[in-house]
């Protein structure tokens, strides 16, 4: 894989929280968001390296649809980083399209929060 789509992809996840975060800075959604992407792509990180642990190890596994259950709770970025900066689950083709899906839809989600009827939605604090 080339350093420029390595470094791309990266760009990506750091670029959305900087969005999410900037949401936050002028009152467009609450911090608890923030802290909900900032949190579960810490614990996606965390499970994307102990997979890769286990898989050196020959120990259990965490299945693949748990990894893309996180990243579509929020946690994409930092499957996003996990997977260039531990070179995990990077090459499987249907993991990575799996992927890509899961963040078309928290995506999607996102900018539905950042719309007129996803604003009404959200609870002030």
């Amino acid at each position: 894989m080339s350093r420029k789509k390595i470094d791309a992809t990266k760009i990506i996840a750091l670029t959305f929280l900087v969005l999410v975060a900037t949401s936050v800075v002028f009152d467009k959604l609450p911090l608890a968001i923030l802290i909900a992407y900032f949190v579960v792509s810490l614990i996606t990180f965390i499970a994307y390296a102990r997979d890769k642990s286990a898989a050196r190890d020959g120990q259990w596994r965490t299945k693949e649809s748990t990894l893309q259950l996180l990243a579509l709770c929020g946690g994409w970025p930092g499957a996003i980083i996990a997977q260039q900066s531990l070179r995990h689950k990077s090459q499987k083709l249907s993991f990575r399209i799996g992927l890509w899906c899961m963040i078309a839809i928290n995506s999607a989600g996102f900018i539905w929060l950042m719309s007129p009827q996803g604003q009404a939605f959200l609870p002030r604090f």
